[in-house]
């Protein structure tokens, strides 16, 4: 036997002079782990809901516009220029990169919308209804009516709008709105549905119709339209995408007349990206704290347990055994602690993670959902797993087990054989 499988295998029987002391010791670096991941999770459930929340009602996750849209957002600058694009085909570009799963089409405009003597300034959103729903939440959250059919000329209108206008489903509203031409586009428009997001400003302001009616209503030809919002199938990874995005619609198309711009919602929605980055680097701080505390009572328990084999130690170190031998044997006692304890940890910690994801608590019952930077938080407490974070954390619990061994294994060498022995 090699003398480093020796010095492993004394380390592991001290380990076990005192099981109870060691599964205690154990036990706590094990919830330091479950405890890591879990909050670790929460936090990253929170982001996961705050980009959903905050892209999914009506930013999306990549926006593409005409390259002089934004920020200034003119209504004659359209896809494609005054002419306009083939909205179909563009749409089909975008769907066919591996990253997008769904695009919509949309056109602004601003205008005025009454009913009886009631009138107010009002946001409009054309849109294909049936692509819409994929996309954003925003037609999702009709409180009573429904979509808006295409060529019927009807509108949703949010809740405070409609409290406003006092106007219901079924009624008949103006729309007057400044034509791309020059003139003013107006017609009558039945309320088909009324929505309700929670967030004031949209619930207030905005009127969502056909696409087809509003460029109608606004002298634009089909081919025109402001913009285009998709979704990805990796969040986090939008700005990624977004150039990918970019790099292969210019390829598939290098004749066009006007570029496009491509955005993710971490530039059209800058304070939501911060939130997030700081929410992320919180998640690192608690693993910190939490190992931090851990090698305390860690270091404190291996010194206890080198302090008992005082004698021990200096025996074999009388018997010519090195000081750095014995040190080792600490230490390895410290690697198996933390590989037991990861272990422990990971057994208790996954299927409780699992169970979390699939099934989160909603306290729907006990709270309301509220506003933050424009976003709809949900009382739900949401948990995601992610690869970074096991990993992680498990470097940081065997650091942890090993930098509490050091201490007590320097101590172990510190001690001159004679005076352990005379107990001095």
């Amino acid at each position: 036997m090699s003398s480093d499988a020796l010095w492993w295998r004394v380390a592991w029987r001290n380990l076990w002079r005192n099981a109870h002391r060691t599964w205690i010791t154990a036990s706590g670096l094990a919830f330091g782990y479950f405890a890591s991941i879990v909050l670790v999770g929460l936090t990253d459930g929170m982001n996961a809901e705050l980009v959903e929340n905050g892209t999914r009602l009506m930013v999306g996750q990549v926006q593409i516009h005409a390259g002089d849209y934004l920020p200034e957002r003119n209504m004659h600058r359209t896809i494609g220029g005054y002419g306009g694009t083939d909205v179909e085909s563009l749409l089909t570009r975008i769907e066919d990169h591996p990253d997008i799963e769904h695009a919509t089409p949309r056109l602004f405009g601003g205008g005025l919308l009454s009913s009886g003597e009631r009138t107010v300034a009002g946001l409009l959103l054309g849109v294909d209804a049936e692509r819409e729903v994929h996309v954003s939440t925003l037609l999702a959250t009709l409180d009573e009516g429904r979509l808006p059919r295409g060529g019927a000329f009807e509108v949703v209108i949010g809740q405070e709008m409609a409290r406003q206008l006092e106007a219901g489903v079924g009624d008949e509203v103006v729309v007057v709105v400044p034509a791309a031409d020059g003139s003013m586009g107006n017609d009558l428009f039945t309320v088909s549905g009324i929505f309700q997001t929670g967030t004031p400003g949209i619930d207030r302001d905005y009127a969502v119709l056909p696409l087809a009616d509003l460029q109608s209503l606004m002298a634009m030809a089909p081919g025109r339209i402001h913009e285009i919002v998709t979704t990805v199938t990796r969040s986090r990874e939008t700005p990624a995408i977004a150039a990918s995005l970019a790099a292969a619609l210019e390829t598939t198309a290098p004749e066009d007349p006007e570029p496009l711009d491509v955005k993710p919602w971490t530039e059209l929605r800058p304070e939501l990206h911060e939130a997030v980055a700081l929410m992320d680097s919180m998640s690192f701080v608690i693993v910190i704290i939490i190992f931090a505390m851990a090698v305390f009572g860690v270091a404190n328990t291996m010194l206890i347990g080198t302090f008992e084999r005082r004698r021990e130690f200096a025996v074999i170190r009388a018997l010519g055994t090195t000081g750095s031998s014995v040190s080792r044997t600490v230490v390895y006692e410290g690697v198996m602690l933390g590989a037991i304890s990861l272990a422990a940890g990971a057994l208790v910690t996954w299927p409780v993670m699992v169970w979390w994801h699939r099934t989160p608590p909603d306290l729907s019952r006990w709270l309301r959902g509220f506003e933050w930077t424009g976003v709809q938080w949900r009382p739900v407490l949401r948990v995601e797993y992610s690869v970074d974070a096991p990993v992680v954390t498990g470097v940081a619990l065997f650091a942890t087990a090993i930098f509490a061994a050091a201490y007590p294994a320097w101590r172990a060498t510190r001690v001159p054989p004679a005076d352990a022995l005379a107990d001095r």
